[in-house]
């Protein structure tokens, strides 16, 4: 166990603002925990001498010694409290109380307060406006909630109180188990990562479930999420979900990408299972706390009824699994075995007359097969089918051969003492064909994120002190913005760009058009212009003899577009041969929980029309860049599709590392877009760079 194991494991708990006062909060935790608590239960109040038939006392100090404190008096004493119980030597505190920073400006302060006493004490503190904390083990029920949990593996945390009595309502009437139970708060100490890296430690918990709002601390979340998932798996629903976070990014990655995305990237890259709803957080939970991992994803469905059979095999072609094929020696077994009106491929209907024999037989033989990693059990309720013997002959065959088998027998009354049978050996049974397999899916999810090796960030030879001159330019200019005149930003990173120069008039623009062989591109820079190319702002194939005239007109345009905007001037850059090449887009948007979130896909003008792009929290390595490449639906025009030559996809992979790189390096860079990177045959160039920079977040970086 870690660092909070006293936390849920204390031998004396106790209540500050403990009452007999019917309906106070005082009282309900204090009944919860006299009524069901292994250890010594300690009310304390000043206006008492004895609350519930328990000998009360008026402070901690006057206490016997108080490994948990619960602490549920009015706000504006909730301070002076947590004071007393720390200069006693109680290290763990739960604040039930409200009127913090939800409540506006004298609860924030509040808060602050309490953080400081936390941190000069060295407390952990769970809350404030928390419901409280359960541990089974030791029967412990410190919240105000009407329901004690059931005793199981699963460790459960929620920023919502609400939610936690919701659900232990309705998994009490399950049959679901918890070890421990946590209402987050305002997670003014501990937060989630704090749990999660406390139950990742504890081999009692199987499975580590949550329902979170928001997080913290996006990185170390992360880092602790990736040492945990190693060996516990952590499912979890995420609310919250908002485009107004996109919607408000200057650039185009900020708005592709936006807070959802960074919270869908993170939590895949740490191996937390992301659960749509309430429903598929427990159908997952409960397959991943009793069923062994599948060793292949080929799913055998065993039925007794065509319609669920068929609706079972479409949720397996909906999930990351498949339909297993068997070999011919099962497909000659199961032809022997089973009538001639039976279907012996896969799904397997054994007929609506179909006994348990016959069931464990078919299953016997399809979990025999090399191909099936799991298996599916769907009975409709016959005469014939006793689903009590049908559970037992299912468990049976789990434990002969290790393989995970859920089932789905549909009905009501008639399933309820199977499923209660099932339940004891792990087995989780559920109504509806779609929730078995995606209890199935789940294992197979888990297995594959611990089969994943650690994907280490390349360390790449950059000039980081060039750079940081770069980035320092923003402190002698009106905004916070650069362009393309800071191209040298990307090359002293290692990121090829074509050979250019920004001049401030049509005389050098010539001079700079005439060393470069062959026309040139030009075009307007200005950080106030956007889309450049919109306005006429971008020339391709100018030659020589034109370039003087095409300098005057890409400014007039660009001062009757926008007069106030900026003119930095024209840049002057090589043409490259884009008939052969894609133009892609790797770009950054600093998330304020995960921090960079560099994204990749099809760029120039389709990148916000199309928005195929892929997204990964930095830093990263190889294997991460190379999936954010073959993840978009424009990567077989990379690869050379309909007899493209195809591009040059390491160099690609390496410019979305190098990026990913520049962007840890640097804290300050709030926003970037290197669109286009251009990508073919012979490598890629990065032909246009826009980015904004935090210049006093820039002071603290050392270059």
């Amino acid at each position: 166990m870690g660092r909070l194991s006293a936390l849920f494991d204390p031998e004396t708990v106790a209540v500050v603002g403990a009452t007999d006062r019917e309906g106070a909060v005082g009282r309900a935790i204090l009944e919860n925990l006299r009524d069901g608590f292994d250890g010594e239960v300690v009310p304390i109040n000043p206006s008492r001498e004895t609350v519930l038939g328990l000998e009360c006392y008026e402070d901690a100090t006057s206490a016997p010694p108080i490994d948990l404190a619960v602490v549920v008096v009015p706000p504006d004493i909730v301070i002076e409290a947590i004071r007393d119980v720390a200069d006693a030597g109680t290290e763990n505190v739960v604040v039930i109380t409200a009127g913090f920073s939800e409540t506006g400006g004298e609860g924030a302060e509040r808060e602050r307060r309490l953080r400081e006493i936390a941190a000069e004490h060295d407390l952990n503190v769970v809350g404030p406006n928390s419901l409280g904390i359960m541990a089974t083990e030791n029967g412990m029920n410190a919240t105000f909630g009407p329901e004690d949990a059931r005793e199981g593996s699963i460790s459960f945390m929620s920023q919502s109180g609400a939610f936690i009595t919701a659900v232990l309502d309705w998994a009490n009437e399950q049959g679901i188990g918890f070890r421990d139970v946590v209402s987050l708060g305002n997670k003014t100490v501990l937060d989630e990562t704090d749990f999660v890296r406390e139950w990742g430690s504890d081999p009692n918990t199987d499975v580590i479930i949550g329902y979170l709002e928001d997080i913290d601390d996006g990185q170390g979340f992360l880092e602790a999420a990736r040492e945990v998932t190693a060996d516990t798996p952590i499912v979890l629903v995420k609310s919250g979900r908002t485009d107004a976070g996109a919607q408000a990014a200057s650039s185009h990655t900020g708005a592709i990408a936006g807070s959802e995305r960074a919270y869908e990237a993170g939590l895949e890259q740490a191996g937390v299972l992301r659960a749509r709803s309430v429903q598929e957080l427990f159908d997952s939970a409960r397959a991943l706390a009793g069923l062994p991992e599948p060793e292949s994803d080929g799913v055998a469905v065993v039925t007794n009824a065509g319609g669920p059979g068929v609706l079972t095999t479409d949720a397996v072609g909906d999930s990351t699994l498949e339909m297993a094929s068997f070999a011919d020696e099962t497909i000659d077994r199961l032809a022997a075995a089973m009538p001639d009106e039976a279907n012996v491929y896969n799904p397997i209907d054994a007929i609506g007359d179909a006994d348990v024999e016959r069931f464990g037989e078919a299953l016997e033989i399809a979990l025999e097969d090399p191909n099936v990693g799991s298996a599916v059990v769907v009975a409709a309720p016959t005469a014939v089918l006793s689903y009590d013997d049908l559970a037992e002959t299912v468990i049976e065959k789990l434990e002969t051969h290790d393989t995970p088998v859920v089932t789905c027998l549909m009905g009501g009354k008639r399933a309820r003492d199977a499923e209660a049978t099932l339940r004891e050996s792990g087995i989780p049974n559920y109504f509806d064909p779609s929730r078995a397999v995606s209890g199935l899916n789940a294992l197979a999810r888990f297995r594959d994120i611990r089969e994943r090796t650690a994907d280490e960030p390349a360390t790449f030879d950059v000039d980081r002190e060039r750079a940081h001159e770069i980035l320092a330019r923003t402190k002698r200019r009106d905004d916070n913005r650069l362009g393309v005149e800071s191209m040298e930003l990307l090359e002293a990173y290692g990121i090829p760009t074509p050979r250019s120069e920004i001049v401030d008039d049509p005389d050098r623009a010539r001079e700079v058009a005439e060393s470069i062989e062959g026309d040139v591109v030009m075009k307007i820079v200005s950080p106030d212009i956007s889309h450049k190319s919109d306005i006429g702002g971008v020339r391709v194939g100018v030659s020589d003899a034109d370039v003087a005239d095409t300098y005057e007109d890409v400014v007039a345009r660009a001062r009757n577009y926008q007069p106030d905007a900026t003119i930095v001037g024209v840049q002057i850059q090589e043409m490259l041969d884009l008939e052969a090449s894609t133009e892609t887009i790797v770009g950054m948007n600093r998330d304020p929980q995960f921090g960079p979130l560099v994204l990749f896909g099809l760029g120039g003008i389709f990148v916000e029309i199309l928005e195929d792009t892929s997204v990964r929290v930095a830093p990263f390595g190889e294997a991460e860049a190379r999936e954010m490449v073959d993840e978009i639906q424009a990567a077989p025009l990379l690869r050379g599709a309909r007899g493209r030559e195809p591009a040059d996809i390491d160099g690609v992979v390496e410019t979305i590392q190098r990026l990913s790189q520049l962007v840890t390096d640097f804290p300050s860079i709030l926003e970037l877009d290197i669109n286009p990177l251009v990508a073919g045959p012979d490598g890629v160039q990065a032909i246009d760079l826009r980015l904004t920079v935090d210049p006093d977040d820039l002071d603290t970086t050392d270059p």
